[in-house]
């Protein structure tokens, strides 16, 4: 079971009582902005039909949507953002991975890098960690909500790659094309999905094997997704379900 699901429920459980909606809103704007550069319709444009999904997951209003994609294409005036991904160590040696959108890079690059300082980590260079991730598809679904037999069924007759469980939670994962289809079957099917995303997952993890040490990956990996330039946040971590059970 990679820690990278158990991350993503708890970024679930924290988004919904996060009080900074406004600030997911314009990450999400942001997002759908940079998609549609490759083109307005989400039927022809995947990449912009999973940022519109995520938008309206964070229940973005429809008009805000329809901005954001009017601006990527050039219909209406708005910001020049370019992605740019951070890669480099955390505490325990944990490799990270952080993507931003940003509209000045000069900005948002000492900012980040002081963030992995504060952390006792550093930045590293280009392809430092990206060579350990690959990009898939992952589900996180509740343990409590749904029996592994029901998932496993479910998910590998619509294009899943791997189901893994553990007491707390159903890790599904996918190739990237797979995602979206594989999302509509398990939702068609009433398994309630606690997060989801196409992100970058490690092939080789790093057990965290006390809360101390779980707490300081956590800070860098929140200090990091609260960075305003922030989009996702990718790590190798693993955390044991004895450890989670612990940690609020």
């Amino acid at each position: 079971m990679s820690g990278h699901s158990k991350w993503s429920t708890i970024k679930h459980k924290k988004a919904r009582l996060d009080a900074k909606r406004g600030k997911n809103w314009s990450k999400l704007a942001r997002a759908v902005t940079m998609a549609a550069k490759g083109g307005g319709n989400p039927d022809d444009n995947p990449t912009l039909r999973l940022a519109i999904d995520k938008a309206k997951a964070d229940n973005m209003p429809k008009d805000t949507i329809e901005k954001a994609i009017k601006k990527g294409t050039g219909e209406l005036e708005g910001e020049t953002y370019e992605e740019v991904v951070y890669e480099g160590y955390g505490p325990n040696g944990v490799a990270v991975m952080a993507k931003a959108l940003t509209d000045n890079r000069n900005r948002t690059a000492p900012e980040v890098k002081k963030l992995f300082e504060r952390s006792g980590g550093n930045l590293g260079t280009p392809n430092s960690v990206a060579w350990m991730f690959t990009q898939k598809g992952i589900f996180a679904i509740s343990a409590e909500s749904v029996g592994e037999d029901k998932v496993m069924e479910i998910a590998l007759e619509n294009g899943a790659d791997d189901v893994s469980s553990s007491a707390m939670v159903h890790e599904v994962t996918c190739e990237p094309a797979a995602y979206l289809d594989l999302k509509a079957a398990l939702e068609a099917a009433e398994i309630p999905i606690e997060s989801s995303d196409v992100t970058n997952v490690a092939a080789n993890t790093i057990e965290l094997a006390s809360v101390d040490d779980a707490k300081k990956v956590l800070r860098l990996v929140e200090a990091l997704e609260d960075h305003d330039d922030v989009e996702s946040v990718s790590a190798n971590f693993d955390i044991p379900d004895d450890i989670m059970s612990q940690l609020d």
